[in-house]
């Protein structure tokens, strides 16, 4: 019996050793051995021991350390092919960023030019024509303004949201790659939707802004997770919907305000739906870049979040009193035609018919059935849509009370 356990666990060393010796440059041997020294070491396993397509099945790279290290690189992602497609049409993102977004400083529109001048010898008859103005237009209105611009001042959230995708992100804070420009750019625009909102609601004095703060802050604090997934090909997918879901809804308050007179808050609307529209066209741009590169790629994962649904942005705001929030803003948006499940359906057909997406060939049979899903699904949600609104015309309105405007309802 012991010279069975001593014959075995000598059989066991020895393939260790030979193992082991697999894994040893042969270039690279030790002085007491042999004088020869290289100082170029490409090889990390002795091919003679182990063939590389062994090793290959093994590690799933070969015994060349510039391979390993360029595999390794890769690997440092989820998503190495999705960042690859995108690292290949970095050069259009820098047009994006000289085109599309717009110059900073002086050249740029900001808040104050579409508010009073304080500064003005006239200033207290400008607040008052504002307030004039604004104390014509409804509630529900002002219900569905403050839920705009909360939603608009969780920038933060956004922005950290566009530094998880994989291969745009800044890693630094200033760094001068095309992505990171473009996020810091868009970033920068996006700030002043907020700003000028904020601003135009505390000069009206319809509104609550403590209550709008505490808002703001639960939201921001509450953080948002659309289910990217760090790929950027989700992140751009995403994008190419809310900027268009966002300039649709400011649009439309705008018109709502204009019907009361409010002239001064429907160009403020439509300032900022124009910018979402610019910022709209980008994000579809990239994606349309994509499409030429990987459609099986980009259809399976569309295909996969719409099944999930879009996820709004401020999904998670709260009060801290009313735990339905969002749901009771929703509410009244729908009510007056400012964002409806129509708009949901139509955005998704508008991305289909811009895309193209019926018309692409030469796909996997999986991405075929996502093309085909896809599709199909604007009509499907626009009859749901409009079974379920005209149920809602036929129910009462429970009008709920919203701290934002002193608890009165809407």
């Amino acid at each position: 019996m012991t010279s069975t356990r001593t014959a075995a666990l000598a059989a066991v060393l020895s393939s260790a050793s030979s193992v082991v010796a697999a894994f040893t440059n042969p270039a690279v041997t030790s002085s007491a051995t042999s004088k020869k020294t290289t100082t170029s070491i490409y090889s990390t396993v002795d091919p003679s021991v182990v063939t590389k397509k062994e090793y290959q099945d093994i590690c799933g790279v070969d015994f060349d350390d510039r391979a390993l290290t360029d595999r390794l690189k890769k690997t440092a992602y989820l998503y190495p092919k999705h960042v690859e497609v995108i690292e290949d049409f970095e050069p259009l993102v820098n047009k994006m960023v000289d085109d599309i977004l717009l110059e900073t400083g002086e050249k740029a529109w900001q808040p104050q030019d579409y508010l009073p001048d304080l500064a003005a010898d006239d200033w207290l008859q400008q607040t008052k024509d504002l307030r004039e103005a604004a104390e014509g237009v409804p509630d529900e209105v002002f219900v569905v303004l403050v839920g705009d611009m909360v939603t608009e001042e969780a920038l933060p959230t956004y922005q950290t949201l566009l530094n998880t995708f994989e291969g745009c992100d800044d890693p630094i804070g200033t760094t001068d790659s095309a992505w990171a420009r473009w996020s810091r750019g868009w970033t920068s625009e996006e700030n002043r939707h907020g700003d000028l909102l904020n601003k135009y609601l505390y000069l009206s004095g319809k509104t609550d802004m403590r209550a709008i703060e505490v808002t703001i802050q639960h939201l921001i604090t509450s953080g948002f997770n659309p289910g990217a997934r760090k790929d950027p090909y989700r992140g751009f997918l995403y994008t190419s919907f809310q900027e268009r879901a966002t300039k649709i809804s400011h649009g439309n308050v705008g018109k709502v305000a204009k019907e009361y007179g409010a002239k001064d808050l429907q160009r403020i609307c439509a300032k900022i739906a124009g910018d979402e529209g610019r910022h709209e066209k980008a994000y579809q741009s990239f994606c349309t870049e994509i499409l030429k590169r990987d459609p099986d790629g980009l259809l399976m994962e569309f295909g996969d979040m719409m099944r999930g649904q879009i996820v709004m942005p401020a999904e998670l705001m709260t009060d801290g009193k009313d735990a339905q929030l969002y749901e009771n803003f929703s509410a009244v948006a729908q009510r007056l035609g400012v964002y409806t499940a129509i708009d949901y359906a139509e955005i998704i057909q508008h991305l289909v018919d811009h895309w193209k997406l019926g018309d692409l060939t030469g796909l996997s049979p999986e991405a075929e059935k996502e093309q085909e899903y896809i599709c199909r699904l604007p009509q499907r949600y626009k009859k749901l849509a409009e079974r379920s609104m005209n149920k809602k015309k036929d129910d009462e309105v429970e009008l709920q009370s919203f701290s934002w405007i002193f608890d009165r309802k809407a």
